[in-house]
């Protein structure tokens, strides 16, 4: 069907799958195992914000790492997206105060010699909006039911899960995949406990024109109250480029530093921001969001399997917390696909148990590195910095080391789902 259906599907039990949020991963999952089994399995997501498509990721942009853009390029989706994506070729990494007339650079990445492959970049810089439309576009085209409401309830059952909709209606499904962010009500009603905190920091985006071109590299400047991240996206506006901002600050003082005019903010940030690029205009916000970490106590209960922000949330000062999310499609696409093509229930248990062990420890892992590296950089600390700066200047003579981190990010070490491999389910 070619617009969003208001309604869920019809088909009962084990070959109906139900997906709470309509996000870049659950859009992935549900493209995934739509164009896998075709007919055969019944797709239905649910999301009231449907309504307002793809424009309500509007200013936001994200780091598609190797792994997931070779599982786009597996679904077919890369040739769409590629036109909004620009490579990430560089990664320059400097420690220094606001008010520092010089910025020491300690790490650099993209110098050829920690590629996975010759030639490729170790991410993309997609914006939201563009790739929510693609994603959207492959879901009709592929037959998922696109449902703008909500999810009331779920009750587990024998051989399906009862499920109740805003709109009055009700579903049997086999699954149901809650991807409906880190206040997932699917995950409090299941009873699944989590464990996080928050920071005393808002991470503030905005989209950002500048004269000089950025040709494909990214910066990221650890200032005392948290990292500045510079991010190239396509060209374009009137200044001819452009790119994102990721801006860490303590929570108290945002209202101050954004308080003001447009002049005053844009002055705030062109004191962050640096020369290197040349004269810069605001195109899009900037908005402010209080960061938080957050691990699901498990990541799955009967019937039902987390997603996304709902199973973790991480500090982005990685630009990882989408790939996680990806990764995690990919996983579940596996798991539900392995079950389905055995004919056994993808909904069981043992499902959803492979793929909790699949993805837990990675997602525990990054929660952990994300967090270690925003309190050892998100101060003003002179021990720790002469010690963090010796650490960078470390690893910038290692190929080796480096390679490591940039497998690690790029979700390419060790075991890791098919589709991130670039193979097909």
């Amino acid at each position: 069907m070619n617009t969003t259906d208001r309604r869920p599907g019809h088909r009962p039990g084990s070959r109906h799958l139900l997906v709470a949020g309509a996000g870049i991963a659950s859009l992935t999952l549900a493209v995934a195992l739509k164009r896998t089994h075709g007919p055969a399995l019944d797709v239905t997501v649910c999301d009231p914000g449907l309504e307002a498509g793809a424009a309500r990721h509007r200013g936001r942009a994200y780091a598609v790492a190797a792994g997931p853009r070779r599982m786009f390029e597996q679904l077919d989706l890369w040739p769409r997206i590629e036109p909004a994506a620009e490579p990430m070729r560089r990664l320059v990494i400097s420690d220094s105060r606001v008010g520092d007339p010089v910025r020491p650079v300690f790490l650099t990445f993209g110098d050829g010699t920690e590629k996975e492959s010759a030639g490729e970049p170790f991410a993309h810089m997609v914006e939201a909006e563009p790739m929510v439309s693609v994603l959207l576009d492959a879901a009709r085209e592929a037959g998922v039911r696109l449902v703008t409401a909500g999810i009331r309830g779920a009750v587990p059952g024998p051989g399906a899960n009862r499920v109740s909709l805003s709109d009055g209606s009700t579903e049997k499904v086999a699954l149901v995949v809650a991807a409906d962010g880190a206040r997932s009500a699917l995950r409090e009603a299941a009873g699944i406990g989590w464990v996080g905190w928050s920071y005393p920091q808002s991470g503030i985006v905005a989209t950002i024109q500048h004269a000089r071109d950025h040709e494909g590299r990214a910066f990221e400047h650890f200032l005392p109250s948290g990292p500045f991240a510079i991010l190239p996206l396509k060209a374009g506006g009137e200044l001819g480029h452009r790119s994102s901002i990721v801006w860490t600050e303590r929570g108290a003082d945002v209202p101050a530093l954004l308080g003001g005019d447009a002049t005053e903010t844009l002055g705030e940030i062109e004191r962050r921001f640096g020369p290197e690029l040349g004269r810069i205009a605001l195109e899009h916000g900037p908005s402010a969001h209080p960061l938080h970490l957050g691990i699901a106590r498990s990541f799955r209960a009967p019937r039902l399997a987390l997603l996304g922000d709902a199973a973790h949330v991480i500090h982005p000062l990685a630009g990882q917390g989408l790939n996680l999310g990806l990764a995690g499609a990919a996983a579940l696409a596996e798991a539900v696909t392995g079950a389905l093509r055995l004919g056994l229930d993808p909904g069981a248990d043992a499902v959803l148990r492979g793929y909790e062990q699949a993805r837990r420890f990675d997602s525990v892992a990054m929660a952990a590195a994300t967090d270690g590296l925003n309190r050892l950089f998100s101060n003003d600390s002179l021990a720790l910095r002469l010690t963090r700066d010796f650490g960078l200047g470390l690893v910038d003579r290692m190929p080796g080391l480096k390679r490591f981190f940039i497998g690690q990010a790029s979700a390419l070490r060790g075991e890791t789902p098919r589709l991130l491999r670039g193979e097909a389910l």
